[in-house]
């Protein structure tokens, strides 16, 4: 099994550093959706933001690890505004 198959929402989504980037939503494609309530900062919020799965470490019982610190990886963040 690998490491993305593992990925399920409501998990947490931390960097290598430990600090929380976001909660799961679902994995869409070759990215990790999260959640639009647990995601992003002031005029970032209300819109669902997306991990590449290409900084995916490893996934520890509830926790989604990646391989960047927290202020490396929101970096990489993709951000989507829709209705849903």
């Amino acid at each position: 099994m690998t490491e993305a198959s593992k990925i399920r929402e409501h998990m947490e989504v931390v960097g290598a550093d430990g600090v929380h980037i976001g909660t799961v939503d679902k994995v869409d494609g070759d990215r990790i959706k999260l959640t639009k309530a647990d995601s992003g900062m002031g005029g970032h919020k209300g819109h669902h933001h997306y991990i590449p799965l290409s900084l995916l470490a490893e996934v520890d019982g509830k926790k989604v690890w990646l391989s960047a610190n927290s202020d490396v990886a929101v970096s990489f963040e993709e951000e989507k505004s829709d209705p849903t």
